[in-house]
């Protein structure tokens, strides 16, 4: 599985293709702090079908809280067959710790 830093990230958002982000924390999770345009899909809301959703033609970085359920989800979308699933190493934590402090974490 790959990954990626939060600089890495907040680079590739500011490119020519910027990937989709695929948030997988809880709606109260994402009311304290998210990045914009971020797609919210709990992780406890995943099912087969939302492979279907997401696409293929462009990376989707999966993120959580610290990276921990990112990873697993990106894993479980590797293995469902999607190729562009990228891991945000260290979560929306490290996001706002590294990129952008004006963020509250939690």
């Amino acid at each position: 599985m790959r990954s990626v830093t939060p600089q890495g990230l907040r680079d590739a958002l500011q490119g020519e293709h910027p990937p989709l982000v695929l948030d997988v924390r809880e709606p109260w999770e994402a009311d304290i702090v998210r990045l914009p345009d971020s797609h919210l899909l709990p992780m406890s809301r995943l099912h087969p079908g939302v492979i279907d959703e997401l696409p293929r033609e462009r990376d989707v970085v999966v993120i959580c809280h610290h990276g921990i359920r990112s990873a697993q989800v990106a894993q479980w979308l590797e293995n469902a067959g999607l190729e562009r699933v990228v891991n945000l190493t260290g979560g929306i934590d490290a996001w706002a710790r590294e990129v952008d402090p004006d963020l509250p974490v939690y």
